[in-house]
């Protein structure tokens, strides 16, 4: 019930429980409360049985989790402000978000658990004139809660309507500085740009990114999840047995001693430039497996499939899909492209293989490329930036003429021109 008690007074609008339910036992009341909640299926979901770190093998990730449980824990406690969980399905948000809600109902919090998708049905189920509950009631009823739990925000299909609703229900409780919990695996710059400025409002919510993954749009297009890659490490690569030749041999462990060094602190980029067969890929597959096994984040593609998989997500009536896997590539932390030059030279391929290089190019990102193609026989415009002393280093495995002169490499240490001095 609410108070007759007029506007500015500190209980105005706040919800007070009746007689009734002040005089109902404990185990009624508790049982009244997950009747309510929708909690049915995740009374389990408890803090007792949460792995307090979670279940990522990264420490970073394992942090992050410890972080957002100790804050989801202090919420339990005193329901106050909000927070968000983002993060990949499986890293654990529905169960921090449950344990939150279990523990406000068993502390006697009236406690409202809902999938952003379900609710939205709700929402729309009340506007039938046969509806046991109307619509205006409902909305009541969600709006002033008085603790909301709102799990897989961004799962909802994003049409006009279901978008203002949402937004009208997190608007109410943002101006009520109602407590609130969400959770969505969306990533908040993929929700409506009015949600997200309520969500990230610093004076009210509190955001908890569970886990650091690669994008969802570029998983279809990782190579390192391929069997024969995961295989390829520092520990597994012999340079023995890619060569018999001394001098060949020489340069590819000299290579391999580059790029490990270059695994450890990844910085600026790495040319791997040989003839097939000489351990180009198994050294950039070494290096992507040392850095995500140190938990950071990488995508390895090989150029002729990014392309491929570009031109079938590109559609000129819905851009969207295409958009977020190039966006992607272009700002992932580490990219390693393989076999530059194998792809079909089409404009549009060498285009949109431009824009993705220049872009890291001019913002310094980690990249490590393979080719097996001469200077000349690769576009202008990516040589201008692949050979340039003060971002890349150019490690040569092997006798192979890069520079188009025909005469043998002396050596394999990273080739870097001197910078240009100031006039």
């Amino acid at each position: 019930m609410r108070r007759s008690l007029p506007l500015g007074h500190p209980d105005f609008g706040k919800a007070f429980p009746c007689r009734c339910v002040r005089d109902e036992s404990s185990s009624q009341r508790l049982e009244r409360l997950q009747r309510f909640s929708n909690l049915r299926f995740y009374l389990r979901l408890t803090f007792d049985n949460l792995i307090p770190e979670g279940r990522s093998g990264d420490s970073a990730n394992r942090s992050r989790f410890a972080a957002a449980t100790a804050a989801a824990k202090g919420f339990a406690a005193n329901p106050s402000g909000w927070l968000v969980f983002s993060g990949p399905s499986g890293c654990g948000k529905s169960h921090l978000a449950a344990a939150i809600a279990n523990r406000c109902i068993q502390e006697g919090t009236l406690t409202l658990f809902v999938g952003a998708p379900d609710l939205l049905d709700h929402l729309r189920a009340a506007y039938r004139p046969d509806s046991e509950v109307q619509f205006d009631s409902l909305f009541e009823q969600l709006s002033g809660v008085p603790v909301l739990v709102l799990d897989d925000l961004g799962g909802h299909s994003a049409t006009p309507w279901a978008r203002e609703k949402l937004f009208q229900l997190i608007n109410q409780r943002f101006v009520a500085q109602m407590p609130t919990v969400f959770t969505t695996s969306a990533g908040l710059d993929k929700l409506d740009e009015r949600i997200q400025t309520r969500l990230t409002d610093p004076s009210l919510s509190r955001v908890f990114v569970l886990e650091e993954t690669s994008s969802q749009a570029t998983e279809k297009i990782d190579g390192l999840g391929l069997a024969l890659l995961k295989t390829m490490t520092f520990k597994t690569f012999d340079p023995a047995h890619i060569t018999m030749d001394r001098d060949d041999e020489r340069m590819v462990r000299d290579a391999y001693r580059h790029a490990l060094a270059f695994a450890k602190e990844p910085k600026d980029w790495l040319l791997l430039l040989g003839n097939s067969g000489m351990g180009k890929t198994r050294l950039a597959a070494a290096i992507g497996n040392y850095c995500r096994e140190a938990g950071r984040q990488v995508l390895f593609v090989i150029v002729p499939d990014l392309l491929d998989h570009l031109r079938s997500s590109f559609d000129p009536q819905n851009p969207a899909a295409y958009d977020e896997t190039f966006e992607a590539v272009k700002t992932v932390p580490l990219l390693i492209l393989d076999d530059l030059g194998a792809q079909t030279s089409t404009p549009w391929a060498d285009e949109k293989l431009f824009q993705l290089i220049n872009h890291r190019y001019n913002a310094l990102l980690p990249t490590v490329i393979t080719t097996s193609y001469r200077r000349d026989q690769l576009d202008s415009r990516l040589v201008s930036r692949l050979v340039d002393g003060q971002v890349s280093s150019l490690l040569l495995l092997g006798k192979f003429d890069f520079w188009g002169k025909e005469r043998p490499v002396a050596a394999a240490a990273p080739v870097r021109r001197p910078r240009a001095r100031p006039r």
